[in-house]
Parts: C-alpha cells; structure tokens; sequence
C-alpha cells in the first residue's frame, strides 16, 4: 500500500505543478510533452484525477493517527 501512496502522490504532486504552470504561465506541460488531448495525454490527466481522488482517503488516515 505504502508503494501505491508514493506512486499516487506523486501524481498529484505532478498535477499541481502543471496546473501552476498553466495558472501563472498559461503553460500546459503535458500538452507539450504528449500532444493536444493525445490518447497518452489523456490517460496522464485520467491518472493525475485518480491519483487525486485517492488522496481524499489521506484525511482519514491522518484522523485515524490523531
């Protein structure tokens, strides 16, 4: 489980940086790197969301370790 948590984070640690760039610079650096809505885009982004959607249970395990 402890693997899955890094690999997640560090998603989402991924989709903060790019929606920074693209807040602060209007710069999307997946669609530089993968292309405009490529398949391989997509699926990055897909996977940012899930690893998002994951972390919501990181309130339970800090409330649980409270």
């Amino acid at each position: 489980m402890k693997t899955l948590d890094y690999i997640l984070l560090t998603l989402v640690i991924i989709g903060a940086i790019n929606w920074g760039l693209i807040g602060f610079l209007q710069f999307d650096l997946v669609r530089v790197l993968f292309g405009n809505m490529s398949m391989f885009s997509r699926i990055i982004y897909a996977a940012v969301g899930i690893g998002g959607l994951y972390a919501i249970s990181y309130y339970g395990r800090i409330r649980s370790q409270a």
